[in-house]
């Protein structure tokens, strides 16, 4: 195995958008930085299974629809 290749990997605390905080083995940042998390999976709809919103930017949702609305699948 070559020297010198791999990043380092440290200890870093990640703390979720509730405040509870976890530390964790990682190659971000540096030794004892602290990662706050904007979106976890205690708060994401993906992982909760809440409602979400279909943001359309640029009417590219809107221009599907009107493309293939009427295929009835």
């Amino acid at each position: 195995m070559k020297a010198d290749i791999h990043p380092d990997y440290h200890m870093i605390k990640v703390v979720m958008t509730d405040g509870t905080e976890y530390e964790t083995r990682s190659t971000w940042g540096k030794e004892g930085d602290v990662l706050n998390l904007d979106i976890d999976p205690t708060s994401h709809p993906a992982w909760t299974g809440g409602s979400q919103q279909m943001l359309d930017r640029g009417g590219r949702v809107s221009k599907f629809n009107k493309r293939f609305g009427g295929l009835g699948i």
